[in-house]
């Protein structure tokens, strides 16, 4: 057995409640904290932003790729999709599919979870037939056999979970229909379209195993089933079915939105709320070490409240190890209670283990995002 060394003090001048009240001195807070945001956690109080660096050396730094200007060419398989980030429990990609898939494929390393970005189309798998839509995260799981025909050209954020499962997290106080109720997870069905598919003719797999593809062949389409019954199944919730948990007095931290858990990650959607409106509660993210985690962003779509020139499409990256938080554009107007109401939706992944990035990365990054938070007074020095 063990137990974190816990004996909360008070040191100098702060506020009783963390992202609220604070004192007159530093209007700059800074979360410490372990365990993401369930562990033991320390709240600095600044004169300065914990951001204000002038200078960085190194390759530890927050990063911001463009993933529209990637050689964004489409494929008939997502397993020809190179790698962005990576760990040993998770891979992320973006993957564009214009045309039908001529073939099935199968994950047998993982559960797969695809969040529309952008088209929508019809998906085929053992259990039957769906149409996915902008804003739907579908949850396959692991050896399931799946093809893909777009209606219209479609982008896909897809998360494998390695060697785990996605499950849902534990809601704790506020209970099971909290954040979306689960009657709003949807599952294929064996309906008419899925009838239609039926064939005697030639069909193949393409099934991945530690990163190597086979090949199986069968003289019919696998496809066949006519129903099923169970508790296991492919799973579909749209962004627009999150209805965030929120306080009027106090700024939630990210957990609060976890959507997804697998092993050794979590996957949490930012979706539109009111901002919060008593007059001394924080009202953008906090600044921030989230020590034990990375944390990798995808912006879908919207005006990201927290950040400047950040447009849909891109991804920030912020290795664990540093402080991070609102840029200053954002901060000031979270003082000045500009905005009322957030209008951003955002897919977060956040890793317990390092990430790498792959080799793509590096020709989409933007070098001079690790200077986005200094002011313009700042770059003027």
């Amino acid at each position: 057995m063990r137990k974190w060394i816990s004996f909360p003090k008070q040191v100098g001048v702060s506020s009783k409640q963390a992202h609220a009240d604070f004192p007159e001195q530093a209007i700059y807070e800074r979360e410490v904290g372990r365990s993401g945001f369930f562990g033991p956690a320390t709240h600095f109080h600044h004169r300065h932003a914990p951001t204000g660096w002038s200078e960085w050396e190194g390759d530890l730094r927050p990063r911001n790729f463009d993933f529209n200007k990637l050689d964004n060419v489409a494929t008939a398989s997502p397993w020809q999709v190179p790698l962005l980030l990576h760990n040993a429990q998770c891979k992320f990609r973006i993957w564009h599919c214009n045309d039908p898939m001529p073939y099935l494929v199968r994950n047998a390393d993982g559960d797969e979870l695809l969040f529309i970005h952008e088209g929508r189309g019809e998906l085929f798998c053992d259990y039957g037939h769906i149409t996915l839509e902008k804003g739907d995260y579908f949850v396959i799981p692991r050896s399931t056999n799946w093809r893909l025909e777009p209606l219209e050209p479609m982008q896909m954020v897809m998360i494998e979970a390695t060697n785990s499962a996605y499950q849902l997290p534990e809601k704790g106080l506020v209970g099971n229909h909290a954040i979306f109720d689960p009657a709003c997870l949807d599952t294929p069905d064996i309906d008419s379209d899925f009838k239609a598919q039926y064939s005697e003719e030639q069909w193949h797999i393409e099934v991945k195993r530690h990163d190597k593809i086979s090949r199986i062949t069968y003289p019919y389409n696998p496809l066949d089933a006519v129903g099923w019954h169970g508790d296991l199944a492919p799973v579909r919730v749209n962004w627009r079915d999150i209805r965030p948990l929120m306080s009027h007095r106090y700024h939630l931290p990210p957990s609060a939105h976890t959507t997804f858990v697998a092993e050794g990650f979590v996957v949490c959607t930012f979706v539109p709320r009111p901002i919060e409106s008593d007059p001394g509660a924080l009202k953008v993210p906090f600044y921030h070490n989230n020590d034990d985690y990375d944390e990798v962003l995808f912006y879908h779509e919207g005006d990201f409240f927290s950040r400047d020139n950040i447009d849909k499409g891109m991804v920030t990256f912020h290795p664990a190890g540093f402080t991070h938080g609102p840029h200053p554009k954002a901060f000031q107007a979270g003082r000045e209670h500009k905005k009322k109401f957030t209008d951003e939706v955002a897919v977060m992944l956040d890793t317990r283990n390092a990430l790498e990035m792959g080799a793509a990365c590096e020709q989409v990054e933007n070098p001079d995002y690790v200077y986005s938070w200094q002011d313009k007074d700042q770059k003027a020095k």
